[in-house]
């Protein structure tokens, strides 16, 4: 009878005193690493249709879904996402008036980040602005392309950004992130023209 593991994981190691066997021996084995390492699947959807039966899923399984690019651990019965790595940062591109590097801060990016199992997506950088036209719109926005499906919020984002406090009362403005990908930035008036606005620090929940 296979021995279990010295590392107490109840992986069966085929004996010299078992019936010869490579087959039995090499799935006892992988039956029993298989599970206690990440498992690749292409969606949620594969995965779910795959770990059924016998191989359905059970705590401390780990998965890595590679649609959503997300690592998932399996506690109390549910699938939660374990935070991990930085992914890339991608550079908006700014609609007419407005320039990169507000206040040297750096280009205005975004990123989508999962944060305690939430898909976030994050901002940083600043834009300047150095005139602005006489009849002001309701708001502006800022990019010329909406952001793609998988960083618009599935609702409205409202958050608030700061501002320069020279030509302008106030030291932030309110921007939103529209469901369907749009930038706006709000709160530019006669009186609050700022020359630059950022966003180092901003995130919100997709």
């Amino acid at each position: 009878m296979p021995d279990p593991d010295t590392w107490g994981q109840d992986i069966p190691i085929w004996q010299m005193t078992d019936a010869p066997s490579i087959p039995d021996a090499i799935k006892g084995l992988a039956d029993g690493v298989i599970p206690r390492g990440t498992l690749f699947y292409d969606s949620a959807a594969e995965r779910g249709s795959t770990l059924v039966g016998a191989q359905a899923p059970v705590d401390g399984m780990t998965t890595w879904l590679r649609d959503v690019k997300r690592l998932e651990l399996r506690v109390d019965g549910e699938w939660v996402v374990v935070a991990v790595g930085a992914r890339a940062w991608t550079t908006v591109t700014l609609t007419s008036g407005w320039a990169q590097n507000g206040n040297a801060q750096g280009n205005l990016q975004y990123r989508i980040v999962n944060l305690a199992g939430d898909d976030t997506i994050m901002l940083r950088g600043g834009v300047s602005r150095a005139s602005y036209p006489s009849t002001l719109p309701g708001y502006f926005t800022l990019n010329t392309a909406a952001l793609p499906s998988n960083a618009r919020p599935s609702s409205l984002r409202t958050v608030t950004v700061p501002c320069s406090d020279l030509s302008s009362n106030r030291i932030a403005l309110k921007v939103d992130i529209t469901p369907d990908g749009w930038i706006r930035l709000y709160g530019v008036d006669s009186v609050n023209k700022p020359p630059w606005i950022g966003f180092n620090g901003v995130f919100t929940s997709l």
